[in-house]
């Protein structure tokens, strides 16, 4: 690794949310370009890109190196919320007024990476005040693997220093090179051009001479290109509800926050070149690797005694058969149930089948209102026979291969719905039986779209309300659910540019509007906040605080993963789907409601598919608060088909998807089962060999 090139390992990427907007590929795109040898990461407070900055990496020569800018306790225990003062309490003093400093750790191996997640996991369960903190006792607990620096001017020791603390400062120092080891700890360096950088420059060059510690220069990373610092303020003014032209706003003084050639860093620190070098001798020494599997984390069912989880899934399916269909098994029925277990066991999914069949049948015995089944799951005995559907395959002719096939390797998946006000007392059960280190929900991450991405633009420009509304109603609207980019909107060859032909014009000619436009188009698709999955949630035999990092929500307690549901998936964690649906809580109000006022005990499960009343409503399209159906253009669908029978229930809803309905296929079932267009094979010789699976569909 030649000493005359440099790697940028303080950057803040686009997960910094509303303050970094360097995209984790435009990053290793350029420093690729550039020939740089690694990246680091070191977002504000939290893990949650670490698996996508690896993933991104493997797509260039660039080492990942994965780091966290972490808030420190102002040297008090992480349970204390409360504000201190190593000062005055003037702006030199603790940051957000006495809540936390701040300090950059990566992680110098895969043990160590894992420690950075505890870390990061602990100073959000136990240490969250205003921001995740970690204190002494987290870094003591998990220093093994990690390298650290002095950080940022927000530092513990450059606080000190602005203080006129010296010797506060290096006592600091020299506590952390302890916690850390002697060839673990640095002291980072900055120019900007800020004063508050200068100020403690000669006392940061002293620290390291009295303490022997080596120096590392870094930049501060927030947006790849010197071009993007537009947009980068654009998000700061966001996040603090600002205008660009308001006097005294937050914004990023000084310049160059940016992934500047090797030349310029070098020359930056001309006077410290080790500074420089040390930033290629860090990045020699890490090695980031994730341990990715399908399945390998699958939640454990505790079995009889004698059992294990295969003899006990056979077993229970066998006596789940016999409930369901009676004494004597049709050889149908056991034929069926014979090749669903030999694949499920082969595939290692027994524990799984159990698991899901547990906390169902839990819901089912205390009341709780869970659906019938709903997506390809369905398509199993297996699962109908431990009653985690309520659907025979065999009646309604679904297929096990669309929910499990050995030839295309991938996790089972249940759609499981239950009634919305009682879902989390589900997923309180498997907590506490399963362990509550070993769950939690998932995270998921809101991106700056088009529109949005105008109307910010448009506010913190202090532009006229009006011209923000002007431009979005210009914009085209979604089809199937999908958003036009603004570039797409300039893009003569994307399909449906002709629809951007008023939004263009606006741009050329509206006052106003090519600025708020390029604007937008600088953050468009930038991460905006974190929230959490309507229905995933992860399962694992293992704490997940040793497998991913974890953080909770402040508002209610929940656990929530800091990666999103690909993330986890790929490191081998299990998504069990708890979707709370509104409409099981009006149907479980409806038959109580029946039971009180006629005395009637209405078993859903034995109501009959055939009743022509029925049919005769979904003709007619009379199907507003019917889950699925009760959308303007579907029940338009459901009046130009009018169905008859259940199987044009399921058609309906299959073929009302983007796929189907790019084909015009829902619209041709229509007319071909009313007789308005004839039916046409798909191939003259396949007429009689498909017609026992196409008939039924017309085709």
């Amino acid at each position: 690794m030649g000493m005359e090139n440099f790697a940028h390992l303080h950057c803040h990427t686009e997960f910094s949310m509303l303050d970094g907007a360097a995209r984790i590929d435009d990053l290793f795109a350029a420093a690729e370009q550039q020939g740089m040898p690694a990246l680091g990461m070191t977002d504000h407070g939290n893990m949650f890109g670490a698996f996508a900055f690896w993933e991104a990496s493997k797509k260039t020569s660039v080492k990942p190196v994965i780091g966290l800018e972490a808030y420190l306790t102002p040297k008090t225990h992480r349970s204390e919320r409360k504000r201190v003062a190593f000062g005055d309490g003037t702006g030199d003093d603790v940051s957000s007024k006495g809540a936390y400093t701040h300090m950059t750790i990566w992680a110098e191996n895969p043990d160590g990476m894992h420690n950075l997640f505890r870390l990061s996991s602990k100073s959000s369960l136990e240490g969250y005040f205003y921001k995740p903190r970690a204190d002494r006792e987290l870094l003591n607990r998990y220093a093994k693997g990690l390298i650290a620096t002095t950080g940022c001017p927000s530092g513990e020791v450059q606080t000190y220093l602005r203080l006129g603390k010296y010797e506060d400062a290096r006592a600091s120092a020299a506590e952390f090179r302890d916690i850390f080891g002697a060839n673990n700890f640095f002291v980072e360096l900055m120019d900007h051009g800020l004063i508050i950088e200068k100020r403690v420059r000669d006392d940061l060059l002293q620290i390291a001479k009295d303490l022997n510690l080596p120096l590392l220069a870094s930049n501060d990373l927030h947006y790849v290109h010197e071009k993007d610092a537009d947009a980068q303020d654009t998000l700061l003014c966001i996040n603090s509800g600002s205008r660009k032209n308001e006097e005294g706003r937050f914004k990023f003084d000084g310049s160059g926050y940016y992934l500047k050639p090797a030349a310029e860093m070098r020359a930056l620190f001309a006077d410290v070149p080790q500074a420089c070098d040390n930033s290629l001798i860090i990045a020699d020494r890490v090695t980031t690797e994730f341990d990715t599997g399908i399945g390998q984390y699958m939640p454990r069912f505790d079995c009889p005694d004698g059992e294990d989880e295969d003899s006990w899934f056979k077993t229970s399916v066998m006596n789940g058969l016999h409930q369901r269909y009676g004494d004597m098994l049709s050889e149908e029925v056991q034929a069926r149930a014979e090749m669903e277990i030999g694949i499920i066991t082969s595939m290692k999914f027994s524990g799984y089948f159990l698991v899901v069949a547990d906390f169902i049948n839990w819901a089912k015995r205390n009341g709780i209102r869970v659906g019938p089944g709903r997506g390809s799951g369905a398509g199993s005995i297996c699962a109908y026979a431990l009653r985690i559907t309520d659907l025979c395959p065999l009646e309604h002719g679904l297929l096990f291969e669309r929910f499990l096939n050995p030839d295309r390797v991938s996790m089972p998946d249940f759609d499981i719905d239950f009634d919305d006000r009682r879902r989390t007392e589900v997923i309180d059960y498997v907590s506490h039986k399963y362990g509550s280190d070993k769950v939690a929900q998932i995270v998921t991450y809101g991106s700056i779209k088009a529109k949005q991405a105008v109307k910010d633009a448009g506010r913190v420009l202090d532009m006229p309300f009006a011209l923000g509304e002007k431009l979005t109603k210009a914009m085209p609207a979604p089809v199937m659910g999908k958003d036009l980019s603004l570039a797409a909107l300039f893009d003569e060859k994307h399909d449906r540019y002709s629809e951007g032909s008023e939004f263009r014009e606006l741009y050329q000619n509206e006052p106003g509007a090519k600025l708020v436009i390029e604007t937008a188009t600088g953050i468009e698709g930038l991460k905006r906040q974190w929230g959490v999955h309507a229905a995933g949630v992860i399962m694992s035999w293992a704490p997940l605080e040793d497998i991913i990092p974890v953080m909770k929500r402040e508002q209610d307690g929940a656990i929530i993963t800091q990666f999103d549901y690909h993330g986890c998936e790929e490191l081998g964690l299990i998504k069990m789907d708890f979707l709370g649906l509104r409409n099981l809580t009006v149907i479980d109000d409806a038959v109580r409601n029946i039971k009180d006022n006629r005395g009637i005990d209405l078993n859903l499960d034995e109501l009959p598919l055939d009743d022509k009343p029925t049919y005769e409503l979904l003709a007619r399209g009379d199907t507003l608060g019917v889950f699925q159906l009760d959308g303007g253009p579907m029940r338009a669908l459901l009046k130009s088909m009018q169905p008859d029978k259940f199987e044009d229930i399921s058609a309906v809803v299959a073929l009302y998807r983007p796929g189907p309905m790019g084909a015009d296929s829902h619209n041709k079932y229509a007319r071909r089962k009313t007789g308005k267009e004839e039916i046409e094979p798909i191939h003259a010789e396949l007429t009689e060999p498909l017609a026992d699976i196409l008939n039924e569909t017309y085709g």
